[in-house]
């Protein structure tokens, strides 16, 4: 795992890859808690009988439930020192280009992308490919916007 020791590190390491997170299974439970906390209950997602005859041969997770997964993803693989705080302020861009199979791994790869300094703190934005363990294509792609205050 990376560890900066504060934003000047933070700062210098801007282009670079901060490597990859462990890999983290993506269950039914996890996925019918999503559709419980925001209101999706497409068949596609919790009911494992009906999703066996549709196109993905099985269940797969909400994309949102997949992006939402970054900030777990990211304790595994970086960290940015001591902070007062961090917030989530956004992405950029986000993209699904490959479904997550209901009980696949998957893990996050970092790409620090720019840090900028602003009033409220350190804007960070970087670059975020998640996989699915055996995947032929990433399953989000996403540049987020952080924000750490130190």
């Amino acid at each position: 795992m990376k560890q900066f020791n504060g934003a000047d590190e933070l700062i210098a390491a801007v282009g670079t890859h901060l490597g990859y997170s462990e890999w983290f299974e993506v269950t039914q439970e996890k996925v019918n808690l999503f559709a419980e906390a925001t209101g999706d209950h497409q068949w596609i997602h919790v009911d494992p009988e009906r999703a066996k005859e549709g196109p993905f041969g099985g269940t797969i997770a909400h994309g949102y439930l997949t992006l939402s997964l970054i900030p777990v993803l990211r304790q595994s693989a970086w960290r940015p020192g001591v902070l007062k705080m961090g917030i989530n302020y956004g992405a950029n861009k986000v993209r699904f280009p490959a479904p997550v199979p209901v009980g696949s791994k998957v893990r996050a790869g970092f790409d620090l992308v720019e840090v900028s300094e602003g009033a409220a703190g350190h804007q960070v934005i970087e670059k975020v490919t998640i996989e699915a363990e055996g995947g032929q294509k990433p399953v989000c792609i996403a540049e987020t916007v952080t924000v750490l205050v130190y």
